[in-house]
């Protein structure tokens, strides 16, 4: 069909399987010549840059908007895009955006068909790269001629397509490179004598600098669900994750955790090179899970990152009950691929079955995968529950559940109540009674004294245990640089999140956490840093880039804080809706922001209810001058966050902001007295992350209620001092936030005060 259009003059110029359809008898015919032209016709109507067709099919010219250079060639390449997918089931490129997919189309090379399927052959794909050729002359000259090659490697006949060696690839870049190239021959000429002097120093130093990856270093990709149905999506990521998990437990192995990893989808073509590259690995394992009634299929291939060659593959075919023997198998397989030592214990660990019942893993795994999407806690506590409930001998549920619950009661992802916190122990403790070696159950311990309890000093020998059990486990760490950061031990925490990191570099939370730590320290540049990398993760990131505008409130630069907050549009429970109404009110254009607090407090919030945004609401109306509305909003404030302590007891962001409401409607009792409930509950001693924060509610509460000595004690102490901000995600304040916030209004004329906030930030 191509060649029949090309001989009459017409180029289709969109070739793709979506424009390929089968008739009754399986025969092809090519559709859609909605973009065909003929090649002679030129149009005199300027065009912007226009590129037409579908990117993950277009050729390089044709991506370029270059039509003047859009031939028969063009079209080779489609029907070898095309080829390319029947061959490995993905297009040559995909990004993710439009614009990535042409970048890859322009700058780089397809990987090679017989790397993603070992059953295409050397000819064949031969045939396919030479359609795909950056180089419209290099590629067949006609749809017949490719047709033809086709035809000798059907019938085993030598094709005509030679493979490109390494001269041939070398004159492929020149030949796109010539500027380059002639700049490149004469700084050669030029270096030649002083490389000779410098290489062996520099070659060393390089070395030095940028070890090659261990031989036993690895990441396990996403796994590619085959499934027909999408409720079983999860399934795949089911399998990819416990496959992670039990190699992660080889000490003799360094195996990148799963934050990381799923980053690169399946379905998509994906440079493992590059991924291995970024993620300091040497080998990369693959695979696809399928599941259909009660039987499964798992395919898998571990690849050596550097030249693509299949170190092992197999496909495994059982039953649903089998599921964690195919786990562990391949496991053990990638391990003596890998030539890792496994300990006795480790084996009897990865050889171990998690459960016997099908049901309670199926709801184990729909809960983890609402942990991992973040998409819904109650969903994901259902879930576990469920799995527990079905067979209650199951550690490894159980210590997920807790782990989940103590996560949640720190985080108040969800209501921070006395059941809550009773479920994170008694899971914790099944889990341990069940099975005191798995350490996963050792970990939820541990985070259960970390977070409920916030009794750090009993936590650490469980995270110190369970870092032995789970030696490639970046969540361990990342509990332990957590822990040492609340005990006040900074370079202890910034050593652990710094072999976290090795383990999950593309972890954007950790990273982020990370960061936090340079914020509480108000080491700004170095935040600031860490906080770029979590960007050029997730672009998109709202609460990093509210959190750079936090630095520049810290910093005095209100300008670059409302650059950095104008684009963003966070929802009520997102912190940086915090961080934009605290920007208004230091602004002292608070009425800007009144309107928005309004309509987010119309939606009811299950978890905290809306006494907190209540309290900004006031703050911000008084600072806009409107005393009467203020004091009205502060009462209805008041009530809800009394019923929300109530609930929450141990709430002590709550206490904080009730404390401050109880001020500001001159309470002044009520105020000081919840201030010392909160610094009882959290002293300084015991929480250098949470400690400070009462201190700074209590410096707050004291200028409001007239009692400058005492404010400026607590200020001068704070500022002495690392922490996070009392107030959401503000930062830790500094002699510029004094100067800029409202609440220290009353202590302008005081000589302490204005010493203070005269002097630098503190480093």
């Amino acid at each position: 069909t191509v060649h029949h259009a090309h001989e009459h003059g017409i180029l289709h110029r969109d070739i793709k399987p979506g424009n390929i359809l089968l008739d009754a008898k399986g025969e092809p015919h090519l559709t859609d010549f909605g973009l065909a032209r003929l090649p002679e016709t030129e149009s005199t109507v300027t065009r912007t840059m226009e590129v037409l067709g579908t990117p993950s099919y277009m050729a390089p010219e044709q991506a370029v908007g270059n039509n003047p250079s859009v031939t028969r060639a063009t079209d080779i390449y489609g029907l070898g895009a095309v080829l390319y997918q029947l061959l490995t089931g993905h297009a040559p490129f995909a990004g993710g955006t439009t614009f990535e997919t042409v970048r890859l189309v322009l700058d780089t090379e397809p990987r090679q068909p017989r790397l993603l399927n070992p059953k295409v052959d050397r000819d064949l794909n031969t045939i396919c790269l030479k359609c795909l050729d950056k180089d419209p002359q290099r590629r067949y000259c006609s749809a017949l001629a490719l047709a033809e090659d086709l035809e000798h490697w059907q019938k085993h006949e030598p094709i005509r397509a030679r493979r490109a060696g390494l001269v041939t690839r070398g004159r492929k870049w020149v030949r796109r490179n010539p500027s380059i190239t002639v700049m490149a021959a004469m700084l050669l000429v030029l270096a030649v004598p002083l490389g000779v002097m410098i290489w062996k120093n520099e070659s060393e130093r390089s070395a030095a600098s940028n070890p090659a990856p261990s031989e036993k270093s690895i990441a396990v990709l996403p796994f590619e669900n085959l499934s027909r149905d999408p409720d079983n999506a999860f399934f795949a990521d089911g399998v990819q994750d416990e496959i992670l998990t039990n190699l992660a437990k080889i000490a003799d192995l360094k195996v990148i955790s799963r934050t990381s990893v799923m980053q690169y989808k399946s379905g998509i073509a994906r440079n493992l090179r590059q991924i291995a590259r970024e993620l300091g690995v040497a080998n990369i394992l693959e695979g696809s899970a399928q599941k259909s009634g009660d039987a499964v299929r798992v395919n898998v291939q571990l690849i050596k990152a550097a030249d693509g060659s299949h170190l092992w593959a197999d496909t495994f075919d059982h039953k649903l009950t089998d599921i964690f023997s195919v786990e562990s198998e391949v496991a053990k397989a990638v391990a003596e691929q890998l030539r890792a030592k496994l300990t006795g214990q480790e084996k009897q660990i990865i050889a171990a079955k998690p459960t016997d019942n099908v049901e309670a893993y199926d709801a184990y795994l729909r809960g983890l995968a609402y942990i991992r999407n973040a998409s819904d806690d109650l969903a994901a506590q259902k879930y576990l529950r469920e799995a527990v409930r079905l067979d209650p001998k199951f550690a490894l549920g159980w210590a997920l559940l807790s782990w989940f619950d103590a996560a949640a009661y720190r985080a108040t992802n969800l209501p921070q109540t006395a059941a809550l916190r009773e479920e994170a122990r008694q899971a914790a403790e099944n889990a341990f009674a069940l099975q005191p070696n798995l350490g996963e159950a050792v970990l939820a311990k541990g985070f259960y004294h970390y977070a409920c309890l916030r009794d750090y000093d009993t936590a650490v020998p469980y995270f110190e245990q369970a870092r032995q059990l789970l030696p490639n486990s970046s969540l361990v760490l990342e509990s332990m640089a957590f822990l040492e950061r609340r005990r006040g031990h900074w370079d202890r925490s910034d050593s652990y999140f710094n072999e976290a990191e090795r383990l999950d570099p593309r972890n954007a939370e950790l990273l982020g956490g990370h960061a936090i730590n340079y914020y509480l320290l108000r080491r700004f540049p170095e935040a600031l840093r860490k906080f770029d990398e979590v960007l050029n993760i997730t672009r998109d990131n709202v609460e990093t880039v509210a959190l750079k505008a936090v630095v520049a409130q810290a910093e005095g630069d209100l300008p670059r804080a409302a650059a950095l907050l104008a684009p963003l549009h966070p929802d009520a429970n997102n912190p940086a809706f915090g961080i934009q109404a605290y920007q208004a009110i230091l602004e002292r254009r608070s009425a800007q922001i009144i309107p928005r607090l309004k309509e987010m407090l119309v939606k009811p919030d299950p978890v905290s209810g809306r006494g907190e945004q209540r309290f900004w609401l006031g703050w911000a109306q008084e600072v806009a001058g409107d005393t009467a509305g203020a004091e009205e909003t502060w009462r209805q404030a008041r009530s809800e966050l009394e019923f929300s302590l109530y609930e929450q007891p141990e709430n002590d962001q709550l206490m904080g902001y009730l404390a401050l409401t109880n001020a500001a409607l001159g309470d002044k009792g009520a105020a000081f007295k919840l201030v010392e409930r909160a610094m009882d509950m959290s002293p300084i001693e015991k929480d250098a992350f949470l400690g400070p924060c009462a201190i700074e509610i209590l410096a707050r509460v004291a200028a409001q209620m007239g009692e400058p000595d005492r404010a400026i004690a607590a200020l001068e102490k704070l500022l002495s001092i690392p922490y996070g901000g009392a107030l959401g995600m503000s930062a830790p304040l500094t002699p510029a936030l004094l100067r800029l916030d409202p609440m220290f209004d009353p202590l302008r004329d005081n000589p302490r005060f204005q010493k203070l906030v005269a002097s630098s930030t503190p480093k």
